[in-house]
């Protein structure tokens, strides 16, 4: 194993409850996920991001922590996520989990004292009334009531109590749940809401004393050797973005700027330039992400004729043209595999699913829905278990009905149906896996001049990447072309495309 594995690896998310069902109820859980590893070293990813595995509530799908030394039952036990990381390492695929640091669950060991003892309450964020109209995040009032007339802050779901960071023992815990991950073979955390464990009275996010939670964990981290924490921060300004990522800090970020980026050439240039920018000075890998478990399915976002993403305005309901889409999100997978740095497949993108936005309003379960009273649809249209096999619902999800419904319409996106199909979106990304281990990952580019409409560039392994964001044929430069994203016209590229070139 390379001490630097995860700065061009292939990262795979897998969304526990809706990767597979391995014992007929409904929920995926570590047996599925188990059971289907030949399928992700098949598909050529370097690791696994998990979502939270650990006892919850499920208020907001498992972010409502209860205990961090712990696995969800419905997930199934420590033992057998032991025994997932050593199968998962066996075959050569790290594991990355989350860590959610900046809140907990109200049925958490503390949190139950802290609502019994009020002399227990320092680790959480309580004040005899509320100190600021902070709204959180998933709508409506950021503050509680508790019995006894005190109120405490969640910046996410009422269910979710902000930890107060500035007390020593928040600190200690967090650091001691590392270890337990860390002695049983996890290989780097996936930390949720990096940027907002700090409060102050006017404001959460960003505040300086959060980069030495992070001086701290790297310490931590680097005791283990080949361990990675990979911060998730939203932030528009990009300074400030890099901090985190400095060589004592965190070893990567999230790109979110490239993820809710538009299908435009001059915007996606823009993105590409200045995450480069950003993070060459440090030394820091990037990271190239179209989407994830919150995030509007690529299929369904480039059908649209506004491509970009934002969680307030999810644009659900919006005319999206699958074909388009789907030509898009090829294109789209192609051109960030081939970007330097490590790249991020969220389940199911490799089987071109497109969100399901017309779930019923009784099944949904993201908090967004309900604490916005319907007018936000959520996450959960991202979120539907994965076809696996078979004609129809559960497509081999598991034995019965999953917990979300899947669409009819997707007996022709199995896994089973594309693995054999040369023009699936499952090869598509197979083949480019492949090849990306050999010629790509972690490095450097040069741009090529092909017009203000293309995007085009080459690799120090001398394979070049063009794509045609432009309404027309555009021509190709020299070479032998190695994998395209759909069918070339005559030496041509055409509209919403994209070819990887080696030199003939």
């Amino acid at each position: 194993m390379s001490q630097t594995w995860w700065r061009g690896a292939a990262i795979y998310q897998v969304y526990l409850r809706s990767f597979a069902d391995g014992n007929g109820d409904g929920v995926g859980d570590l047996a599925g996920l188990r059971a289907r590893l030949p399928y992700l070293k098949d598909l050529g990813i370097d690791a696994l991001w998990l979502n939270p595995w650990y006892p919850s509530p499920m208020a907001d799908g498992g972010y409502d922590v209860a205990d961090y030394r712990g696995i969800e039952p419905v997930f199934g036990t420590l033992a057998e996520a032991e025994r997932f990381i050593a199968e998962a390492h066996e075959l050569d695929i790290r594991v990355i989990i989350d860590v959610v640091p900046n809140h907990s669950s109200t049925e958490s060991a503390w949190f139950k004292e802290a609502l019994a003892n009020p002399a227990a309450r320092d680790r959480f964020w309580f004040a005899d009334q509320p100190v600021n109209d902070w709204r959180s995040i998933f709508g409506g009032p950021a503050w509680t009531q508790v019995p006894d007339g005190q109120w405490y802050l969640h910046l996410f779901a009422a269910e979710q109590p902000d930890f107060n960071w500035a007390n020593p023992e928040v600190h200690q815990e967090f650091e001691d749940v590392l270890r337990f991950w860390f002695e049983r073979g996890v290989d780097g955390f996936r930390i949720d809401s990096a940027a907002l464990l700090y409060k102050s009275d006017t404001g959460y996010e960003d505040l300086d004393a959060v980069h030495d939670v992070y001086r701290r964990w790297r310490e931590v981290a680097d005791e283990y050797g080949e361990r990675v924490l990979i911060g998730e921060v939203w932030l528009p300004d990009q300074e400030r973005f890099a901090r985190y990522l400095r060589p004592d800090e965190l070893h990567t970020a999230f790109n979110f700027d490239f993820l809710s980026c538009p299908w435009n050439p001059a915007e996606l240039r823009r993105v590409i330039d200045l995450t480069l920018s950003t993070h060459t000075p440090i030394g820091a890998p990037p990271t190239w992400v179209l989407s994830n478990h919150d995030v509007t399915r690529p299929v369904t976002r480039y059908g649209r004729a506004d491509t970009a993403f934002e969680h307030g305005g999810r644009l659900h309901g919006t005319p999206s043209d699958p074909e388009l889409g789907r030509r898009r999100a090829r294109a789209a997978a192609l051109l960030s595999m081939a970007l330097p740095g490590s790249v991020y497949v969220y389940q199911g993108d490799e089987l071109g699913l497109p969100e399901v936005e017309d779930l019923p309003d009784e099944l949904r379960q993201d908090p967004m829905f309900a604490r916005s009273g319907g007018a936000n649809p959520g996450r959960d249209g991202c979120r539907v278990p994965l076809p696996w096999s078979g004609d129809e619902p559960p497509f081999g999800f598991g034995a019965g009905p999953s917990w979300l419904p899947q669409p009819e319409s997707w007996r022709k996106l199995t896994a089973e149906a594309q693995r054999t199909d040369l023009g699936s979106m499952l090869t598509l990304y197979r083949t480019a896996l492949a090849i990306r281990r050999d010629r790509l990952g972690d490095g450097t580019m040069t741009w090529l001049p092909l017009g203000e409409k293309v995007l085009a560039f080459t690799r120090e392994s001398g394979l070049t990447c063009v794509t045609n964001l432009g309404p027309g044929l555009v021509p190709m430069p020299a070479g032998e072309v190695v994998l395209a994203s759909g069918p070339l016209d005559d030496g041509a590229l055409p509209p919403d495309t994209t070819v990887w070139l080696t030199a003939s």
